[in-house]
């Protein structure tokens, strides 16, 4: 069944492989960038928003009649090496939901990162390296987005929070393991297409809502 879904973060990587995978699925789809040149898309069910997540009044009336949130915020040019201080997954979580209650819209579907928890059931020089290297590089990025997830758990919606380990840009396949509110054994690597296969596969899934999902080969 068709449905009316809004995207945030639609330029980034998740975020464009989720616009473009719900238009073929022939779902309507409402994309929030901050640079409409950036999402160099047309299609008839297609609607670019320029706006900022951080502003709300640019963004907010757009959730009138919406099913779904995806929220693919991502900060720009982030890596181990950049890390800052940041407000954009917390704030613009907080300002997406906001609208969503103004509007009625129920459903959330919002992307974190795996290694905010170290998994007991990943190698162990893996989580060495997510302790001692990653979670410290990241650690401003990290504790934003728990205070996301703190912030998402804590609404009234129907709320999915994606894990994803390591992206990569490889090409959608469509076979993936995935494991709800629990560790996923060996969840190492993931593309961003695929990521974005489960969200728009999982729209209607009731079993995860309210789930924390970690995916991964």
């Amino acid at each position: 069944m068709a449905m009316n879904i809004f995207i945030a973060g639609a330029n980034g990587g998740i975020g464009r492989q989720a616009v473009e995978q719900a238009l073929q699925a022939g779902h309507m789809v409402t994309a929030l960038v901050r640079d409409p040149a950036k999402l160099p898309l047309v299609h008839p069910n297609l609607l670019i928003v320029q706006g900022d997540v951080l502003q709300p009044q640019t963004f907010a009336h757009h959730l009138q009649g919406q099913q779904v949130v995806i929220s693919a915020l991502g900060v720009s040019g982030g890596n181990l090496f950049s890390d800052k201080p940041t407000i954009l997954y917390s704030q613009g979580i907080a300002n997406l939901l906001q609208s969503m209650e103004r509007h009625g819209v129920k459903r959330i579907f919002c992307i974190s990162a795996s290694a905010l928890d170290v998994s007991p059931v990943i190698p162990w020089y893996v989580r060495l390296v997510a302790k001692y290297i990653i979670q410290k590089l990241l650690k401003h990025m990290y504790a934003d987005l728990k205070q996301m997830e703190n912030t998402v758990k804590k609404s009234g919606t129907g709320w999915m929070i994606v894990r994803p380990p390591q992206l990569t840009d490889g090409k959608l396949t469509g076979h993936y393991r995935t494991a709800l509110n629990r560790f996923l054994k060996d969840c190492l690597k993931i593309s961003r297409a695929d990521v974005a296969h489960w969200i728009i596969n999982n729209l209607n899934n009731e079993e995860a809502v309210q789930a924390t999902v970690e995916i991964a080969y």
